[in-house]
């Protein structure tokens, strides 16, 4: 079983950044792909970024591609996404998820992810 915790959520206005944390509470080198997905109230959980181990390889959705950057450091068993330029529309519940599966590149799926953190509040004025 693997816990995660996510942080560095807040309110912040359009323009701005944020770094968010997922730490874990054992060793992320067993997790070959990692991911942070976002949800607003009423829709479905949506994408946002992967990573597989050693971030060989990683995805972004196209909403956030260019702005976003994903990275992990399994030495301190965390995850971590920078967010710049941040919009409006990037308003939501952030969650971290983690994964054992080995994959060339990380899921893009929900239910591929078995470990799921409980989200951090992004919210971004305009």
């Amino acid at each position: 079983q693997v816990q995660l915790v996510e942080s560095g959520g807040g309110l912040v206005q359009a323009g701005g950044s944020l770094r968010l944390s997922c730490a874990a509470s054992r060793s992320t080198a067993s997790m070959n792909q990692m991911g942070w997905f976002r949800q607003v109230p009423g829709k479905e959980r949506e994408f946002v970024s992967g990573i597989t181990l050693n971030g060989g390889s990683t995805a972004y959705a196209d909403s956030v591609k260019g702005r976003f950057t994903n990275s992990r450091d399994n030495a301190k068993n965390t995850v971590y996404l920078q967010m710049n330029s941040l919009k409006p529309e990037d308003t939501a519940v952030y969650l971290c998820a983690a994964d054992p599966a080995l994959r060339v590149v990380p899921s893009r799926v929900p239910g591929q992810y078995r470990y799921w953190g409980q989200g951090t509040q992004v919210t971004v004025s305009s």
